[in-house]
């Protein structure tokens, strides 16, 4: 049998794309993946997506995005796409064995934050520790905050949480910036931002909450304690797109869109939606907002150039 959407991904891009092509009466089945719902799955409290002035629990958010796409038919199926051959029509992709064919495909298979590899890490996870302050920022309110990393990301990071915080430490293990001059001279010149280099993180620790981090300064080989309420993990992030390596074209990881366009590829029938394109945005909103554009452009693909206007 040839389906003729396949979606593969199931955060706020994978599943707004499920919502209008079910809509369209395409009949949609949308792979979510051994970690349905993204990265929303682990964010405790959303202030910023339309339509909820109290706030929303990211699995709340997945959880009814869920149900209004199985709402209006999409079939959602837990498993994860491992290969794929987009080198003929109809496009093959294999669950395991399982071969499943379609006529489009919506890639919306996120990133992933990039991790320090530690157990404390995960321990903290959304209990102190945070990977996006454009979501938790705002809950950190006059705390003394660090952000770990050395890029553009990281100084970013900093200093739009110094609209918050108390204070704001940038953690780099090393002397040297990858963040370019701009943004560095930016983050220098906040006087909320402190600068902790040649510095590495050996453990994070706390109660219920996280309350400090064990520091390791690789250059005198001294180790020690920062009390801190809130670390903002800013070493980069990982591309779900190793599946499409060979078949789509790539940058750092991510991506490429069709030139002159935002969720088209130079394969025709094949679309992309949400961070495993957007490397500047990355906001739950953003994402819907290209799952919604892919969507409509693979009813556009499948009916010939034209689309219903049943929205």
């Amino acid at each position: 049998m040839t389906h003729k959407v396949i979606i593969i991904g199931s955060g706020p891009a994978g599943l707004t794309s499920a919502i209008y092509t079910s809509r369209a009466n395409l009949s949609p089945i949308l792979f979510e993946g051994s970690a349905p719902g993204g990265p929303l799955m682990t964010t405790t409290e959303i202030e910023n997506y339309p339509g909820f002035p109290e706030s929303v629990d990211g699995p709340e958010l997945i959880s009814k995005m869920r149900k209004q796409a199985e709402r209006f038919g999409t079939k959602i199926i837990t498993k994860n796409i491992d290969r794929v051959d987009f080198s003929s029509k109809p496009f093959k992709l294999w669950s395991g064995e399982e071969e499943y064919q379609a006529e489009s495909v919506i890639i919306a298979t996120g990133t992933a934050p990039r991790k320090l590899g530690l157990e404390s890490e995960v321990l903290f996870g959304a209990k102190g520790v945070s990977y996006c302050a454009t979501c938790d920022g705002p809950l950190f309110k006059n705390k003394d905050l660090i952000v770990v990393g050395g890029g553009d990301s990281a100084m970013e990071e900093a200093t739009f949480l110094t609209r918050f915080a108390n204070s704001v430490t940038i953690i780099n293990r090393t002397a040297e910036y990858k963040a370019s001059k701009i943004m560095l001279k930016e983050a220098k010149e906040d006087p909320k931002i402190k600068w902790m280099e040649n510095t590495e993180i050996k453990e994070f620790f706390g109660d219920n909450f996280l309350q400090g981090v064990k520091l390791f300064n690789n250059k005198t080989n001294k180790e020690s304690e920062l009390k801190i309420q809130g670390a903002f993990i800013a070493v980069g992030r990982i591309p779900g797109t190793k599946l499409f390596e060979g078949m789509l074209t790539l940058d750092k990881g991510y991506i490429v869109p069709k030139e002159g366009t935002e969720v088209k590829t130079e394969i025709e029938g094949v679309f992309i939606a949400g961070d495993v394109s957007d490397r500047e945005y990355r906001q739950a909103v953003t994402a819907a907002g290209m799952g919604c554009k892919a969507a409509l452009e693979a009813e556009r693909y499948l009916r010939g150039g034209t689309r219903s206007s049943g929205y």
